[in-house]
């Protein structure tokens, strides 16, 4: 087991990209912290994590809210006594709401820049002190190509993961001294939950599946086995990184 006796938390691990993560996760042997908005299905991942006898805890977070989040960090030190791996991966995606900046309202901004970008900032602020007491740690972000190329009618979420690739690089110059890894997945167009509104008009699929040199759309388990690798001992030396799971969509 790659990380047994890891404390990991996994913010929005609830559905999608982060509960592929929890479970696999805690099938390597991590202590997993579900952060999840949504009691349901926070509740539902833990307890599909206990019944495959793995070790996990739901802990109703709002990433949105510094209150949330510092109650989540205490909540999982007094379950677990440590944080060894945070994994930033609660988002939102406005679809029909986002758009061009000039027709955006101010809420849709707001909203997508305090999940996405503020979400990332806080759960890094209360874990970072107790990963540097211990000398030890590691943080996973989760960015986008929507923050690194230009989107038609995304401006508020490209934003956002701009700010997350930005804050990435920032967190990597200033730990990585303390032992403390910061590095960032860029997925690329996943069938998930957060795009399955897009995704469930046919012809938006396939324009999406003919940007994709490998020609199909990703799936949550794509990211878990990178997301492993980042966490664990193996990937020592990762830094400051950007790890593409995207099936070529930005090689071209």
């Amino acid at each position: 087991m790659r990380l047994k006796n890891q404390v990991a938390i996994i913010t929005g691990a609830g559905a999608g990209l982060g509960k592929a993560v929890a479970l696999r996760y805690a099938a390597e042997g991590a202590q997993v912290v579900v952060a999840e908005i949504n009691p349901d299905t926070g509740c539902a991942t833990a307890q599909e994590i206990h019944d495959a006898r793995g070790e996990a805890l739901f802990v109703p977070t709002n990433v949105a809210e510094e209150g949330d989040v510092r109650a989540m960090v205490e909540a999982t030190l007094e379950r677990y006594g440590r944080i060894d791996i945070l994994f930033n991966n609660a988002g939102i995606q406005m679809y029909g709401k986002d758009t061009r900046l000039h027709e955006l309202s101010t809420e849709v901004w707001k909203r997508t820049l305090a999940v996405n970008l503020r979400g990332h900032f806080l759960c890094a602020k209360y874990v970072i002190p107790h990963m540097l007491k211990q000398a030890r740690g590691c943080i996973i972000n989760l960015a986008s190509p929507t923050g690194m190329r230009g989107y038609q009618s995304l401006t508020a979420y490209s934003t956002s993961k701009g700010g997350v690739a930005a804050l990435t690089r920032a967190m990597a110059a200033d730990y990585s001294r303390y032992h403390i890894r910061v590095n960032a997945i860029v997925p690329g167009c996943m069938d998930t939950p957060m795009n399955a509104a897009r995704l469930s008009d046919e012809e938006m699929r396939q324009q999406r599946l003919a940007m994709i040199p490998y020609r199909r759309l990703g799936q949550a388990e794509d990211v878990a086995g990178l997301a492993v690798f980042l966490a664990s001992d193996e990937a020592d030396y990762c830094v400051g990184g950007f790890y593409a799971i995207d099936g070529g969509l930005m090689a071209v």
